[in-house]
């Protein structure tokens, strides 16, 4: 591995290193990205240690997806035994945002709906945040709501939202907000 000077690079979180497999020198890592190539295809990618700042450059030998689990298997250059991959733990894998494959409309990165404002379609009032993503056959939007209920106590009050097109008919990334129309009792 090596330290790479892409200080201008913007980043796309597209795993997270959880564990190692083996003895190998192999990694278990938790995806965060919807493209399975990002795990199988040999080639360059980036490991950002926590607490470090800077990505260090590291090369995809070889990927598996482990059924079951939802988890991929890979085997990192240079990484060839258990106690090496054991100091990958908890490290984030990275691409730069450039390498972005095209979405099909409405279709959207994970980390361009998490950040995005909350607001009622049929008032336009903002209500919240988008402040995760669940993946639960269809994904689950995790929106922390603002207001009073929410203010008053001392964790803000969350919601988990269907990301169906149903309840959220509209996604404005350009914009910064998504509108929901939400079923009776959703909020």
């Amino acid at each position: 591995m090596a330290t790479t000077d892409m200080t201008d690079t913007e980043w796309m979180e597209i795993g997270h290193i959880v564990a190692p497999q083996g003895l190998k020198g192999e990694v278990r890592v938790y995806p965060r990205s919807d493209f399975p190539e990002r795990f199988l295809q040999p080639g360059p990618r980036w490991l950002r240690y926590p607490n470090r700042p800077t990505p260090e450059l590291v090369t995809l030998v070889r990927g598996r997806f482990m059924a079951g689990k939802g988890l991929y298997v890979l085997k990192l250059e240079g990484i060839d035994d258990c106690d090496r991959a054991e100091t990958l733990r908890h490290c984030t894998l990275l691409v730069p945002a450039s390498d972005r494959p095209e979405l099909e409309p409405g279709e959207f990165y994970v980390a361009d709906l998490v950040g995005l404002r909350v607001r009622l379609l049929a008032t336009g009032e903002e209500i919240g945040l988008v402040t995760d993503i669940y993946e639960a056959g269809n994904d689950l939007l995790e929106v922390t709501l603002q207001g009073s209920d929410a203010a008053a106590s001392a964790k803000p009050k969350t919601v988990l939202v269907p990301f169906v097109e149903a309840i959220v008919p509209v996604v404005d990334v350009a914009q910064g907000y998504l509108q929901l129309d939400p079923p009776p009792g959703l909020l």
